[in-house]
Formats: structure tokens, C-alpha cells, sequence
């Protein structure tokens, strides 16, 4: 794929190496915990009034008490060093969300709507978000409360190595895949499946997950065709590249690796086969109507 020509997205937030949130975070049930105590004591509620004091004081003015108490003074200003290869790959996706802006802005113009630009914030370990707390095994996600994309780059290798699906155009896919997440919240598809959703059983809901995660699938392959057609970006080899990873995450496949019995019912993103042929009927028409999968005879 070729990227390091490219826009750079400014929608990137960097909390990577950012410990004092979730230091605190686990500090939480620990002062839970003693709270009752404090509050029974006159001294401890002198203590604890003129803790908060002092932690709202420092947030006037800037300074993060909590993250110097809590993780040693690391205050998560982005001083964390990282590998040569991981700054690579935070500036790959950088370009690839440039790339998603370019074409849904020339989407929803066309359709005369305004795109809303998310934001990707990067990730180690943990994040807080307003969909919770998450951890890194969760894999990327989008959360619709706060429109943001989050990423631990992490996840690239367990694409490559655990799923076998490596490349760059296999880890455009999976952000393009989330930034469909977006597009469908602003198209008030995902408030719809929220809704449609309601006092269903297990079974229906996860059907409805499918179709809204197959739809996301191709409007990454949206993406993958405007960005093509405007800037040749493609390799050759980069469209089975990210045919692989969508195949390679699909709830059939994912199943029988970790040794389960597949059980349709359960499924929440689409059998392989699906996931590949959405992202396919995204990349090979180019425009949103074709992603209808929720009124699709065959997925």
C-alpha cells in the first residue's frame, strides 16, 4: 500500500503509555473501600475534604494530582518511548484515517450532509471511554457515546500472527471497518439497530449485530474503492490482504480456533464468507446503498 506520501489525520489522540487514568481507576475500589472509616472519623473527614481540595485545586490550574499519586509521577504527557516499528504503524494509521476522511466527506457531500470527523485515539492496555472502561482483548472499537475510534496497536500482530492475516491494506481494513461504525452512527443506522433491538430475544440481537457489522465491513470497502480510484494506493496483493483479515475474523472461523462448536445463533459480526463478501460489494460498487444489508435476502 502506498501511504507514506499521504495526508496526515489530525484527529488522532495519543494515549499511549497514559497510566494515571487507569492507575486511578484501580486505586478507585481501594478507597471505596476505606471511605466508611474516613467519614466516621472527624480527623479523616478533615483528611478527605482536604484531599479533594487539593485534587480540584491541581485540576484548576493543570496539574494532575491523581496520575502523581497513583502511577509515580508519570503524568501520561506522551513521554513514553515506543519502537521504531510502533511509531511506524501510529503513522500508517494516521494516513489511513486521513484517507477515511477524504471519502466520507465526499460522500455525504454528494448526498448534501455533513460529515462529522471521529477522532482515533491510540491506546496501551486499558482505556477509558464513555461506552466503560476496556481493555485491549476487546480489539478495536468504536464508541458511539463519545464518536471516537479506539486502537491498541497491538492488535496488528495478533492480526498477523495469531490470525494470520499481516499487511498493511489487511490493517486498513480493520480501522475503515470501525470508521463504518461512525458513518452509521451519523446516519442514524445504529440508534435504529439499538432500538429495533429492544425486548428481542438473544438470537434476534445477534442477527442485527450481524447485518450492522456487515455493513460496516463494506463500507470499509467504500473507503478502499474511493481511495483507489483517487490516489492508485493499492499494491498488488493489498485487496487479498484485507479479504484475508476479514475472513480471518469472522465468528465461524473464530470459533472453531478456540476449539468451540459453531453456533449460528451466536454469531454478532458474520461467518467469514459474509465478512468478505460485504467488504467486496463495498470496494467493487463504491456507494452507500449497496451496503443494505439490513434488507438483504442473503448475507
Amino acid at each position: 500500500m502506498r501511504w507514506q506520501d499521504r495526508r496526515r489525520s489530525d484527529n488522532i489522540e495519543d494515549r499511549r503509555g497514559d497510566g494515571p487514568s487507569y492507575a486511578a481507576a484501580g486505586a478507585a475500589p481501594l478507597l471505596l473501600r476505606f471511605l466508611p472509616g474516613l467519614l466516621r472519623s472527624k480527623t479523616g473527614r478533615v483528611l478527605l475534604i482536604g484531599g479533594l481540595l487539593v485534587i480540584f485545586g491541581g485540576r484548576m490550574v493543570g496539574v494532575d494530582v491523581l496520575g502523581l499519586l497513583f502511577a509515580g509521577g508519570q503524568t501520561g504527557s506522551g513521554q513514553a518511548s515506543f519502537s521504531e516499528e510502533e511509531e511506524q504503524l501510529a503513522d500508517f494509521v494516521s494516513v489511513v484515517l486521513a484517507e477515511t476522511e477524504d471519502t466520507w466527506n465526499q460522500v455525504f457531500t454528494a448526498s448534501g450532509q455533513q460529515y462529522r470527523e471521529p477522532t482515533l485515539v491510540l491506546f496501551s492496555g486499558r482505556v477509558n471511554s464513555a461506552c466503560g472502561l476496556a481493555s485491549a482483548a476487546v480489539g478495536p472499537f468504536y464508541c458511539p457515546g463519545d464518536q471516537n475510534l479506539y486502537i491498541d496497536l497491538s492488535f496488528f500482530n495478533d492480526l498477523a500472527r495469531r490470525h494470520g492475516a499481516p499487511g498493511d491494506f489487511a490493517q486498513a481494513y480493520v480501522v475503515a471497518h470501525e470508521v463504518g461504525h461512525h458513518v452509521q452512527t451519523l446516519l442514524g443506522i445504529s440508534q435504529q439497530v439499538h432500538a429495533a433491538g429492544r425486548g428481542r430475544s438473544k438470537a434476534e440481537v445477534n442477527a442485527l449485530s450481524v447485518r450492522q457489522e456487515l455493513q460496516a465491513d463494506c463500507f470499509a470497502g467504500i473507503w478502499g474503492h474511493f481511495a483507489n480510484r483517487k490516489a492508485q494506493i493499492l499494491d498488488e496483493g493489498d485487496l487479498e490482504e484485507a479479504l484475508r483479515a476479514a475472513s480471518a475474523i469472522g465468528d465461524d472461523r473464530l470459533q472453531r480456533e478456540a476449539g468451540q462448536r459453531v453456533v449460528p445463533d451466536s454469531f454478532t459480526h458474520g461467518t467469514s464468507e459474509q465478512r468478505v463478501r460485504w467488504f467486496r460489494v463495498g470496494f467493487e460498487q463504491g456507494y452507500v446503498d449497496a451496503c443494505d444489508t439490513f434488507s438483504a435476502q442473503r448475507l
